[in-house]
């Protein structure tokens, strides 16, 4: 079953983009940081992270946006600043549409959240050092199998967090 770990918001944290990234890079297939990690592209805190850059980043060496893709799902990641999240996810929800992704992983709002919006699957895992709307400081997981997918929410701890977990389905195109 694959597994993405999602991480952002972690605005100058070190060792604890390290700690998650090493907690988790045995199960699963890729490492997101969604920007505003406030560290240098090259910092090995950093090593493994698909990272972009976030408003707070002054490092130009990360990219406004990654896109890959895992089995059958196609992946975008972004900050979300340069798309106005805080607004509305439309113009996030038309980049991902010009790129074929179905799966936005994005960050800015540091609210941690999942949600299926035509057929496209927006993650926002929350932040690690300012969460915003719940005191619990956030990383996600996302795991899928044929349609079904589940957004798993963490503390920072690693300690799950059940009442935020997010399960879905793809719809056949």
């Amino acid at each position: 079953m694959p597994k993405v770990l999602i991480v952002s918001d972690s605005h100058g944290l070190e060792e604890e983009v390290g700690v998650i990234r090493d907690r988790h890079k045995h199960e699963v297939d890729a490492i997101i940081h969604c920007g505003d990690s406030e560290l240098p592209f090259d910092s090995v805190h950093m090593e493994m992270y698909a990272a972009v850059r976030g408003n707070c980043d002054m490092d130009d060496r990360y990219p406004d946006e990654e896109t890959f893709s895992i089995n059958d799902l196609s992946f975008f990641a972004t900050h979300g600043h340069l798309f106005q999240v805080k607004s509305s996810l439309m113009p996030l929800s038309y980049r991902a549409e010009e790129l074929g992704a179905n799966v936005i992983c994005f960050g800015h709002s540091h609210m941690a959240g999942a949600e299926m919006v035509n057929g496209k699957l927006f993650i926002n895992p929350g932040s690690v050092r300012l969460p915003r709307g719940i005191t619990e400081k956030t990383y996600a997981i996302l795991q899928w199998e044929g349609q079904k997918a589940a957004v798993h929410f963490y503390s920072s701890e690693g300690n799950p967090l059940p009442n935020m977990t997010y399960e879905t389905n793809f719809q056949a195109e």
